[in-house]
């Protein structure tokens, strides 16, 4: 898989290539896509390659937020599961490629509960909280929008997905929730980068 678009930045660049592990979640059925063998249920933190629900031709790549069952608030750039803040550790200004101005870096770290896991995100300090024009679509009533941001409870079967360039990526905010059958597999790993080489190995 190659990387399109900016959504991932700082984790993950514009032209890098990926390595997914498609049989981290399961073994399904080619074609008509049932699972004959569950091995693995995603995690909070896991890099996802999925089916994008309104156009199942279409790949993206996300990171896992919530679980079935989670209550997602993202208020005012900050994430919260289940009640639980996520923690935030200022990094250096982050230099964004894609669109040539400084974002506001932060390492993001899911609380011990939840695993702990921590990885980077970008946030530009400019772009409003407002989530403009949201899609209708399935489950669209577990979310409740507002100037500050979105809440949603994340339906059984499913899971919320957000970029780590928390300012530039179109995410379950905007069209909802994963279903587990569009699921792909884990990224796990940076194998080339024509336009910089030292990209080369895992992230997190």
């Amino acid at each position: 898989f190659k990387i399109p678009s900016g959504s991932m930045i700082p984790s993950l660049m514009i032209g890098d290539f990926i390595l997914v592990n498609k049989y981290t979640y399961g073994i399904r059925l080619p074609v008509l896509n049932t699972k004959v063998l569950d091995i693995n249920e995603p995690q909070r933190g896991d890099v996802v390659v999925f089916r994008y629900p309104k156009d199942e031709s279409v790949d993206y790549i996300k990171r896992v937020i919530g679980l079935p069952g989670d209550v997602i608030s993202y208020q005012n750039k900050r994430l919260s599961i289940n009640g639980q803040a996520m923690s935030y550790e200022e990094q250096p200004d982050f230099l964004d490629p894609e669109h040539m101005g400084y974002a506001k870096h932060y390492r993001e770290a899911f609380p011990k509960d939840f695993g702990g896991y921590q990885y980077r995100i970008l946030n530009h300090p400019e772009r409003s909280s407002l989530i403009f024009n949201p899609d209708r679509f399935p489950y669209s009533e577990n979310c409740q929008y507002s100037s500050a941001g979105v809440t949603c409870t994340v339906p059984a079967g499913h899971y919320f997905v957000m970029g780590d360039n928390r300012d530039n990526s179109a995410d379950s905010r905007f069209w909802g929730f994963v279903p587990e059958k569009n699921l792909v597999g884990r990224a796990f790993f940076v194998w080339m980068n024509l336009g910089d080489f030292k990209r080369i190995g895992r992230f997190e």
